[in-house]
C-alpha cells in the first residue's frame, strides 16, 4: 500500500518539477529571443534562383539580379506609386529617392529593400513582369543616384496585387533594414 502511494507521488514531483522546468527554459528562451531580435539586422534568409533580367533603356547597365527571401520588418520607408501599366519612374518619385539615400547615409549597415506590386487589372503573367519591372525602375534610379547596388535588394512579396484601390495597388514598396 504504501509503494503505491510512494509512486503516484514521484509521479506527481516528477510532473510539477518538469512543468517547473518548462517554464524557467521557457523565460530563458523569451529573454534571449528579446535580447537577439534587438540587436541582429535583418540577414537573408536564402536567395531565390529566380533571375531577373535588368530593365531596357536604364542609365546605367545593371547586372542581372534575383530576388532575397528576406523578412520585412516595420512598415515602408516611403512608397513609389505608378500609373496604370507603366514601369517608368514617376517625376513625383525624386522626394522619395531623397528619402531613402538620407536614411542610408545614417545607417550605414542598412539595405534598401524593394518590393514591387500591382493592381488587379490584366493577366498574373504581365501583372508579375510590370511589378517587377517598376521595382527595377526604382532599383536603378537609387544606383544612379550612387547607391551600391549591394545595397538595393529586390524582394519578391508573396502577394504582388497590391490592394481593392487600383491607384494605392501600382507601387512600389522601399524599406531601409
Amino acid at each position: 500500500m504504501f509503494d503505491q502511494e510512494d509512486s503516484e507521488l514521484n509521479v506527481a514531483i516528477g510532473v510539477v518539477f518538469g512543468v517547473i522546468a518548462l517554464v524557467i527554459a521557457l523565460v530563458i528562451g523569451m529573454g534571449m529571443y528579446q535580447i537577439r531580435g534587438n540587436t541582429r539586422v535583418a540577414e537573408p534568409v536564402a536567395t531565390a534562383a529566380v533571375a531577373v533580367p535588368a530593365p531596357s533603356g536604364a542609365g546605367v547597365a545593371i547586372p542581372a539580379v534575383e530576388y532575397v527571401d528576406i523578412a520585412e520588418t516595420g512598415a515602408a520607408l516611403t512608397v513609389v506609386y505608378f500609373d496604370f501599366a507603366q514601369s517608368g519612374l514617376p517625376a513625383s518619385a525624386g522626394d522619395a529617392l531623397a528619402l531613402v539615400v538620407a536614411e542610408l547615409a545614417a545607417r550605414p549597415d542598412a539595405s534598401v529593400l524593394l518590393s514591387g506590386f500591382h493592381d488587379a487589372a490584366g493577366s498574373a503573367e504581365a501583372n508579375a513582369a510590370v511589378a517587377r519591372e517598376r521595382a527595377l525602375a526604382v532599383r536603378a534610379a537609387l544606383i544612379d543616384i550612387g547607391v551600391p547596388g549591394e545595397r538595393v535588394l529586390l524582394r519578391k512579396p508573396a502577394e504582388t496585387l497590391g490592394g481593392s484601390d487600383a491607384a494605392e495597388a501600382r507601387r512600389v514598396e522601399i524599406r531601409v533594414q
